[in-house]
């Protein structure tokens, strides 16, 4: 029997890193044993897939819809009272991830991005113009789901370029690029999306590098709208009057007159901060 070298138990606890990092990925991505509620507290139920989805529906009856996809470790259930003044013009649904709030189930891409999808053709149904805001993880979700769906307009909060980016610069010692199997990649997915977008960041993010929302800013075919919260970090500034501002104010657009802007030509981003 030979002794394993330095180098070689290097390579071998490296070897085993890897493969815990594989192992459990899902578990530095998805947080939802924070979030659970009882299925009573919610009032909308979607089935899919032999799983029940619930969640939350504001103002019912209106003409347009908007749909929420929230943060990793987020209730999303505290945006309930915010959302109805917000939006009044819009019914507004919240629904719990996979394994979130009171909905039965297992995160991953794939199954997220499929519940959009039918929660998409479900708010479709019912009303003849779908809104879309996707914060921190929610805006892979929401990413996705306006390259493949209609989306009136498109906000995206705290939003990255690819989890694999953020990823690899959180671990830049890892493969994560070789790793990772939920990638949400939503550079390359909006890479055609031609509608509205308005994209919010915080100046102090410590969880989304600035230069992965840069990069997503740039990928985009059509400049959005930049708002960018001085001194923000990645939560905690919902309470900030020109958030608000931003978002009433980016979905306070009549249909046609929001058709109508998907076909003007391209232009520069739009700094709303200032």
């Amino acid at each position: 029997m030979y002794a394993l070298g330095l180098p070689a138990f290097a390579a071998l606890g490296y070897a085993a890193i890897c493969g815990f990092m594989y192992a459990k990925q899902r578990d530095f991505v998805y947080f939802p044993q924070v979030t659970r509620v009882a299925a009573q507290a919610t009032d909308f139920e979607l089935a899919r897939g032999g799983a029940v989805l619930r969640g939350w529906v504001l103002n019912p009856g209106q003409a347009r819809a908007l749909l929420y996809f929230g943060g990793n470790a987020e209730a999303i259930e505290h945006n309930r009272e915010a959302f109805a003044a917000w939006f009044p013009d819009h019914t507004v649904y919240l629904l719990a991830y996979r394994g979130y709030g009171a909905s039965d189930g297992n995160p991953s891409e794939a199954a997220l991005v499929g519940d959009a999808l039918a929660l998409h053709d479900f708010a479709a149904a019912r009303h003849p113009g779908i809104d879309v805001i996707g914060r921190s993880l929610g805006s892979g979700v929401a990413a996705q789901l306006a390259a493949r769906r209609p989306v009136r307009r498109l906000a995206l909060v705290t939003p990255f370029d690819s989890l694999v980016g953020v990823a690899g610069s959180a671990y830049p010692w890892l493969p994560v690029g070789r790793l990772m199997q939920d990638r949400f990649d939503s550079a390359r997915h909006l890479a055609d999306y031609r509608g509205e977008v308005l994209v919010v960041q915080a100046s102090a993010d410590e969880v989304i590098p600035a230069a992965h929302t840069r990069r997503l800013v740039e990928a985009l075919p059509r400049a959005p709208r930049v708002l960018t919260l001085a001194g923000a970090r990645h939560n905690g500034f919902d309470a900030r009057p020109e958030y608000a501002g931003a978002l009433t104010a980016f979905f306070d657009v009549p249909a046609v007159e929001a058709d109508a802007s998907q076909r003007d030509s391209d232009g520069a981003a739009v700094d709303m901060t200032r």
